[in-house]
C-alpha cells in the first residue's frame, strides 16, 4: 500500500496537480517557439497592434480558426510561412522540425 500511495503522490507532483499530459519532446519545443515568436502578438499585444492579434493558443483543438476558415495543420503552416492580413510571414524564419513542433503544441491545451 504504501508503495503504490508514493507512487501516486510522485505522478501527482511530476504532472503540478493539474491533470495534465505532459507535453512530448516536439510539443515542448514548439511552446518555446510559440512563446518566443508567437505569444508577445498573440497574447501580449506589446506591439500595441489594432486590432489585436487573435490569440492562437490551441487553435487547433478548434473547429475554426479565428478567421472562420476550418483549422487545419496546412492552413496554420500557410499563414505562419506566408502571413495575411497584418501578420508578417515567418517563412525562413521556421525549419521543418520547428514547424512540425509548433502546429504539435498549437495541438495542446497546455500553456
Amino acid at each position: 500500500m504504501l508503495v503504490s500511495l508514493s507512487s501516486i503522490v510522485l505522478a501527482l507532483f511530476v504532472s503540478g496537480c493539474r491533470g495534465e499530459a505532459a507535453l512530448t519532446p516536439q510539443q515542448a519545443e514548439g511552446q518555446h517557439l510559440y512563446a518566443g515568436r508567437c505569444a508577445h502578438c498573440h497574447e501580449e499585444n506589446d506591439l500595441g497592434l489594432k486590432p489585436a492579434p487573435p490569440d492562437i493558443h490551441a487553435v487547433l483543438m478548434k473547429a475554426k480558426l479565428p478567421s472562420g476558415i476550418a483549422a487545419s495543420d496546412d492552413v496554420v503552416r500557410r499563414q505562419v510561412l506566408f502571413g495575411k492580413g497584418n501578420m508578417p510571414g515567418f517563412q525562413g524564419r521556421f525549419n521543418e522540425e520547428q514547424m512540425a513542433a509548433l502546429l504539435a503544441y498549437l495541438h495542446t491545451k497546455t500553456r
